[in-house]
């Protein structure tokens, strides 16, 4: 039954039913989540079967990384599939006015230099000492591809169906942009050592996403920011990324010389720091500026 009188006849959009409800929306995007971790775990022990002992990690960054194609699968799975959810497909292809290879690659350098300054400030700070390592092109190359697989995946799916799904059922946008970054945050609720700053400052990342989505309509470039700044901190930098850390990165941290304070945790990285907060603050602020002086419409899935 539409909903189009009473208490919510200007919050729904026109033709709402209850199966794109908030609540019905959030269910399907953690169906999709376990479904897809549950893909993941069989194309991660792939990669463990050619491992040894010179190569056991590399592999494991990318049988890690690459299992998150589960969330690649299970999306296109679901939308080819399910009929009423299939327009958002086209936010993926190359309809969108802003997914372009330029705009992508535009997300790199922004996920590079918001973590890179994060970075720059816990060394300033005095929190953390890093030494170079090593920089071998071929595997960083393998193991950027297999991070973006990662963060393409959590995209597709946070601003991707979830947004798309808000979007469909609620007339303002921010209904979408506000509420998929909570679902985005919980994911990563239960990563040990997670603190009130890391809960900020994932949030916010998931809020600035959902503005190159709204705004620059590309989801091209929330991937390329996404998996910038998460190859910037672990492979770059060598911290922890939402507390995972590996051995492998240009750059080598000083364990015995890093502490917590307000800029680093020790546990967590830069994310859980109030910079990071700050950052990610500003550069919010900066997209609803420009996006609003650009004044330019996204591309909406739903109208025909």
């Amino acid at each position: 039954m539409e909903n189009k009188k009473g208490l919510f006849a200007g919050f729904h959009r026109d033709g709402y039913t209850w199966k794109d409800s908030m609540i019905v929306s959030i269910l399907v995007f953690f169906m999709m989540f376990f479904v897809g971790t549950g893909i993941a775990m069989p194309i991660g022990m792939i990669f463990n079967l050619f491992s040894n002992e010179g190569n056991a990690e590399f592999l494991t960054i990318l049988g890690a990384n690459f299992g998150f194609m589960g969330y690649w699968i299970i999306a296109f799975i679901y939308l080819s599939l399910v009929k009423s959810d299939k327009p958002i497909l086209r936010a993926f292809g190359r309809e969108p006015r802003g997914n372009t290879v330029k705009m992508a690659l535009w997300g790199l350098p922004v996920g590079l230099g918001l973590n890179a300054l994060c970075v720059g400030i816990a060394v300033f700070h005095g929190d953390i000492q890093l030494s170079f390592s090593s920089f071998p092109v071929l595997k960083l190359l393998l193991v950027f591809l297999s991070v973006f697989a990662q963060s393409g995946g959590e995209e597709l799916l946070c601003r991707g169906v979830l947004y798309q799904r808000l979007r469909k059922g609620y007339r303002n946008p921010w209904v979408a942009i506000l509420i998929n970054p909570i679902v985005f945050m919980l994911m990563h609720s239960l990563i040990p050592g997670i603190t009130i700053w890391a809960v900020l400052s994932i949030y916010l990342a998931g809020v600035m996403f959902s503005l190159m989505v709204y705004y620059l309509d590309s989801l091209w470039m929330a991937m390329a920011a996404h998996a910038a700044w998460n190859f910037t901190q672990n492979f770059i930098f060598g911290l922890p990324n939402s507390g995972t850390v590996y051995d492998f990165s240009i750059f080598k941290l000083n364990s015995a010389t890093a502490r917590t304070s307000l800029c680093y945790n020790v546990a967590f990285g830069v994310e859980a720091s109030m910079p990071a907060v700050l950052v990610l603050a500003f550069a919010v602020a900066i997209l609803i500026c420009v996006g609003r002086k650009k004044n330019q419409k996204s591309l909406d899935v739903w109208e025909s």
